[in-house]
């Protein structure tokens, strides 16, 4: 479904993605795990249209998406999570989810009840300012404003980060499930562990490269990577 080949990506004179290749295929849940800094949240938004690649491809079904604007890859079937969440504070929880489907004309109220099934807490505070909400509840409005775009690729970056681990449990089962209903999963998590055991496939980026790749259980159960990544 989505492939990157030999991607790269600069700041300034640094090289911050250095040649990358991977696959997400379709129906999987796909995960890039890495220290801070090695390039994961910059290949999201590279990917989303945020940053403009230096060189290498970007093809999801066989459309090339390095030139394109992140409103046309919303409309072609991509969507992302962004890290901290980035709700709109003085919106209703009901308006974030509407500004998910901008790109949309076709009536909303099936996709608002899918959410509101997989997040009853949000339903409970509908006309609620988005800014009051905790950060979980913060999270869950996140994931549920990029479903309203009927993705059929969401990508995530750092959805557990700062939640308490009853919440973070939530939140991957709730990924679990988003993906069991079709939609395509590109995940970027600090907590390695749950990311792997979640996952299909796993990516080790380091210092701007993939150094490894496999089935996530294994990359779990590896000793390289539980002594680096899982203490």
């Amino acid at each position: 479904m989505l492939k990157i080949n030999d991607l790269m990506v600069s700041y300034g004179g640094i090289k911050a993605v250095k040649g990358i290749t991977f696959e997400v295929p379709e129906g999987e849940i796909v995960t890039l795990i890495g220290a801070n800094g090695a390039g994961k949240s910059t290949t999201l938004r590279t990917i989303a249209g945020i940053v403009k690649s230096a060189g290498g491809s970007i093809t999801f079904n066989n459309d090339e998406l390095t030139t394109l604007t992140p409103d046309r890859i919303v409309a072609k079937g991509i969507t992302l999570v962004p890290e901290g969440r980035r709700v709109f504070p003085d919106l209703t929880v009901l308006e974030n989810l509407k500004v998910g489907a901008y790109l949309r004309k076709d009536n909303l109220d099936k996709d608002i009840r899918w959410v509101y099934e997989l997040f009853p807490r949000l339903k409970e505070r509908s006309w609620q300012p988005a800014g009051t909400l905790s950060g979980g509840e913060q999270q869950m409005v996140a994931v549920g404003r990029a479903l309203m775009s009927r993705p059929k690729l969401m990508m995530m970056d750092e959805p557990s980060l700062g939640l308490a681990p009853k919440i973070v449990k939530d939140i991957f089962d709730i990924i679990k499930e988003i993906n069991r209903k079709g939609v395509t999963i590109l995940l970027i998590e600090q907590n390695a562990n749950m990311a792997l055991q979640t996952a299909n496939t796993a990516y080790v980026l380091e210092t701007g490269r993939i150094t490894m790749k496999g089935p996530g259980l294994e990359l779990l159960n590896d000793e390289g990577i539980r002594k680096a990544y899982l203490g």
